[in-house]
């Protein structure tokens, strides 16, 4: 790396096993911020993490690796899955770290941690003045929180006013709707979606059927034959409760009698996945079987199992109880996961990735795009175990991890690799450009589903699966400034303590922001909504308008044809929506506005409800 730029103003916070020194022209900034934690939770536990910016939890460093990483030969997760030369998204980008997120006193690692409003606006506040130009926040609350409540929107509605993009993820609670956070319009809300690797570890059972499973787990069992397989509910404890529980490998649940050198075969529900393995282990079974719920359907979350183990789907967890239930003499053998590339179709949606509309508005479309989160390899923290759980002994380099968390980073890239080619550009056109160019296809040439094979739709990948490269020329940007997001606020919640702006009389309509999809919740009658184009692209441009409109609502563009005569010419457009038919109410269905200039493709997405 060259040398720092000037205009960095960032600092390397020292601590106990963080010194000065740990900085360098790559890691350029590292801070931290406990007085907000230390003032709810009492002094820092001091075993369980460090009074520094140095990562003991293992998530900071998975995320910083996939934004800005350089290229590391041969790297691979435990058990050498995923292994070849690993690149962050943007490996010649500076990184400077704000770390705000600490252990919950009393909970383990693997529960999550905490990280607390005003430790998080201490940390916007220095990296404003530090001189970052894109924050990626891989953090969000498990439920919406209305803007001014939420110290993460404020912090990020500051962070764009001096011209930042802040991207966050969009939570991990699909698949269930109104579930997607960090949805005010000034963040950019990623989706977490598939990539084209699977860690194919099957399951062959007694009666010659072959399952297919997933496992990024180490061990192998000791021979190849057939094991004796067991439900976790027939090997259970007397004490347990003989509910859907009993069938989960809970801790402390299962009988070493009954269990010990059988493969136990548990579902997914309460607890964590790694540690039903544990307790597989624990009560001295030779292998463990994963089996999905009905919500987590055909997506397969790879794990680093502490035995033998795979992970099903929920249609063949099925198949494998009713393999049980019909035989007295069940075996099963597990086989070791290989790593596969170009696995199809991909990318789906994964998911635990949260849905829309957005609870606080639903007239901002949320999420805003999708990129790759289900089972990224990325960099780990040697100060925790792959796991995160603490009797876990384990130690790696690299970790393979799931969520919106690691698909935040990819788009944080993207955005760091179209600011190096177009400075000038404000936060909001960067964030368009990434928007308008997303693609709808997966590698089958298909319209990208969700994780059980149904097509997916905008309330779960925004506009489509990122598409970088096309990012950089977008053609048109829908450009927004730091005081139409205040109008915006303004329909939203009273503002006018903020002594340096006052609401106009009459409040613009929220769906009037200059923003690059289009959503309509309780649509009633006609509705029109005005837009502003910027010419990005070349000069003496003309573009097209065309709509694929929502099932039963009729679309209108006026005008539908634009003419640029030089770059950053902006122009007005109306888009007006119209109910046509009887549509069932509250379901949403969906279109697309493109505008074309034979070049680019400029597509937005379009969602309608109906009252």
């Amino acid at each position: 790396m060259g040398p720092i730029p000037v205009s960095w103003k960032g600092i390397c916070q020292t601590g106990p096993t963080f010194k000065a020194t740990h900085c360098n022209r790559k890691l350029i900034g590292a801070r931290y911020y406990l007085k907000g934690y230390e003032a709810r939770y009492g002094h820092l536990n001091t075993t369980q993490d460090s009074r520094s910016p140095r990562d003991m939890d293992g998530h900071g460093t998975h995320t910083a690796s996939t934004v800005g990483g350089r290229g590391v030969p041969n790297a691979s997760a435990l058990g050498g899955f995923s292994s070849g030369t690993a690149f962050g998204g943007a490996p010649m980008a500076r990184l400077a770290i704000y770390k705000v997120c600490w252990p919950v006193p009393g909970k383990g690692k693997e529960d999550g941690n905490t990280c607390l409003f005003e430790d998080m606006l201490a940390a916007f506040d220095d990296a404003i003045r530090d001189g970052v130009h894109i924050l990626s926040i891989s953090i969000g609350s498990s439920t919406p929180i209305d803007y001014t409540q939420d110290g993460l929107a404020m912090g990020a509605l500051q962070a764009t006013k001096n011209n930042i993009l802040v991207v966050c993820s969009g939570g991990n609670e699909g698949p269930t709707a109104s579930t997607v956070v960090n949805t005010a319009p000034w963040i950019f809300t990623v989706a977490a979606s598939s990539v084209d690797r699977s860690f194919v570890a099957p399951v062959k059972l007694g009666n010659g059927k072959m399952v297919k499973g997933q496992s990024a787990t180490p061990y192998n069992l000791p021979q190849r034959k057939m094991y004796q397989l067991v439900y976790a509910a027939e090997v259970v404890n007397e004490n347990v409760p003989k509910t859907y529980i009993a069938g989960q490998c809970l801790p402390g649940s299962l009988n070493p009698q009954k269990a010990k050198g059988k493969i136990v075969f548990c579902l997914r529900g309460n607890g964590t996945r790694v540690g039903k393995g544990m307790e597989v282990k624990r009560a001295g079974g030779i292998g463990y079987i994963l089996g999905n719920s009905p919500a987590n359907g055909a997506e397969l979350t790879v794990d680093a199992h502490v035995l033998p183990a795979t992970a099903v789907t929920s249609y063949d967890a099925v198949q494998i109880l009713r393999y049980i239930n019909s035989t007295k003499t069940r075996t099963a053998y597990i086989f070791p996961g290989r790593t596969i590339v170009h696995a199809k179709p991909a990318p789906s949606v994964a998911a635990f990735s949260s849905r829309g509309p957005s609870a606080i508005s639903p007239e901002i479309l949320k999420p805003d795009i999708a990129a790759p989160g289900l089972n990224i390899l990325a960099a780990w923290t040697e100060g925790n175990s792959p796991t995160k759980i603490e009797a876990d002994k384990r130690r790696v380099k690299y970790n393979i991890l799931s969520g919106t968390s690691m698909a935040c980073p990819h788009i944080s890239a993207a955005a760091a690799l179209i600011k190096a080619i177009h400075p000038d550009w404000s936060s909001a056109a960067i964030k368009s450009a990434l928007i308008t160019s997303a693609g709808l296809l997966n590698n089958e040439g298909k319209r990208i589903t969700d994780a059980s094979g149904n097509p997916a739709d905008p309330l779960q990948f925004g506009s489509g699966h990122f598409r970088p490269e096309k990012a950089a020329d977008p053609g048109l940007v829908y450009d927004a400034s730091y005081n139409d997001y205040l109008l915006f606020l303004c329909s939203h919640v009273n503002i006018n303590s903020n002594p340096t702006f006052k609401c106009p009389k009459t409040t613009p309509s929220m769906q009037n922001l200059n923003y690059p999809s289009f959503s309509f919740p309780k649509l009633t009658g006609k509705v029109a909504v005005k837009r502003t184009v910027t010419n990005v692209g070349g000069k003496g441009s003309v573009y097209f308008a065309s709509v694929e409109p929502p099932m039963g609502i009729s679309v209108k563009v006026y005008p539908p044809i634009l003419h640029f005569n030089h770059v950053g010419e902006k122009k007005d457009f109306e888009l007006i929506v119209e109910a046509r038919e009887r549509v069932e109410k509250g379901i949403y269905s969906f279109g697309w506005l493109t505008w074309s200039d034979g070049v680019h493709i400029v597509r937005s997405p379009i969602a309608v409800s109906l009252v």
